[in-house]
């Protein structure tokens, strides 16, 4: 059966602040162990006024501190902005604090702009194009210590972390098929490779001891409440910072508003329409027709399921629709 996740980008709405964010955060991650999700992610991301995640590991120690039972894990960490020697030790001590409990989604995305990414790193060089060998050598350093092995993580040597590679093209396939680890594809804001990348990992998935067989997460923004048109109303939070951040604009997760429709350019509907094609927005019939289709197209073994929602109660209310409707799924099957 397809099991649920959460991602949580921990938003940070109009007229609110990080610290709301986080109480909030935490109230979902308590609310979606109840319901049954399998894992709560969080994501990093910089200078972005509508996120309150960018310190990751620090948000994931907050979630596991107040959960007892769903798996914690990033979704993913950046890794060209650290070195992997440090995320082995975040995350390392959030298994030693969490034991059994810890996954990390590892992205090549610099999870920013350019002139941050700088401010991050100091320096470009290796960046993305040095993620493969950057994913070996966190592997490494997760691994038990050899015999004079000079440098070591602690923690992290022999930390049960499940790593997990995340991607938006084939790269991050061919990559995780390679070394034989999870995938997880970011269809939820890139759906456009998404058949095709699902396609590669299975075919040159190649075994190891993390994992015997191909693993796929696919990550599905899904807006539940009672009647189709209260959800797209409750939508139309996220289509106006989707918007707001593809034209330079990103800021705090904006109050809902009523005709979303008629606010948008054509240039706008379309970037809409692209990347929020795998969208799951309506009742609880539409939801379970529209995640019924998507599980059935990608043969997806977990949904990783997002929901920006600027009313908290409402998101709440979301995730429990989705466990509903997730469920009537599991016995129809």
């Amino acid at each position: 059966m397809t099991q649920l996740s959460v991602l949580d980008l921990s938003p940070i709405v109009q007229g609110g602040d990080a610290s709301q964010s986080f109480r909030s955060s935490l109230d979902l991650a308590r609310h979606a162990e109840r319901l049954g999700y399998k894992r709560y992610w969080m994501a990093e991301h910089h200078n972005m006024p509508g996120i309150a995640s960018a310190a990751t590991a620090v948000a994931l120690a907050h979630i596991g501190d107040g959960t007892s039972t769903i798996r914690i894990g990033s979704g993913g960490i950046m890794l060209p902005n650290h070195a992997p020697l440090m995320v082995a030790e975040q995350f390392g001590t959030l298994a030693a604090l969490f034991p059994g409990r810890v996954d990390l989604g590892l992205g090549r995305a610099p999870g920013t702009d350019q002139l941050t990414a700088q401010a991050l790193r100091r320096h470009l060089a290796g960046g993305a194009d040095s993620f493969p060998q950057d994913v070996v050598e966190l592997l490494h350093y997760f691994m038990p210590p050899a015999p004079g092995q000079a440098v070591r993580a602690v923690p992290g040597a022999g930390a049960d972390v499940e790593v997990w590679i995340l991607g938006s093209s084939t790269f991050g396939a061919q990559l995780a098929a390679m070394l034989g680890l999870p995938y997880a594809f970011a269809s939820h804001f890139a759906p456009a490779e998404l058949d095709r990348a699902l396609a590669i990992y299975r075919e040159r998935f190649q075994p190891s001891e993390r994992l015997a067989r191909p693993h796929v997460m696919c990550g599905v923004t899904a807006v539940a409440a009672d009647t189709d048109a209260e959800a797209w109303h409750l939508f139309s939070s996220l289509q106006q910072s989707f918007v707001a951040l593809r034209t330079g604009h990103p800021g705090p997760l904006p109050p809902p508003v009523d005709d979303m429709e008629s606010r948008l350019d054509s240039q706008a509907k379309y970037m809409l329409n692209q990347a929020l094609s795998v969208a799951a927005v309506g009742s609880p019939a539409t939801v379970q027709a529209a995640l019924a289709a998507l599980i059935k197209r990608t043969r997806t073994d977990e949904l990783m399921v997002t929901s920006s929602i600027f009313d908290h109660a409402a998101r709440l209310r979301s995730y429990e629709i989705v466990a509903e409707v997730h469920e009537a799924l599991a016995v129809a099957a």
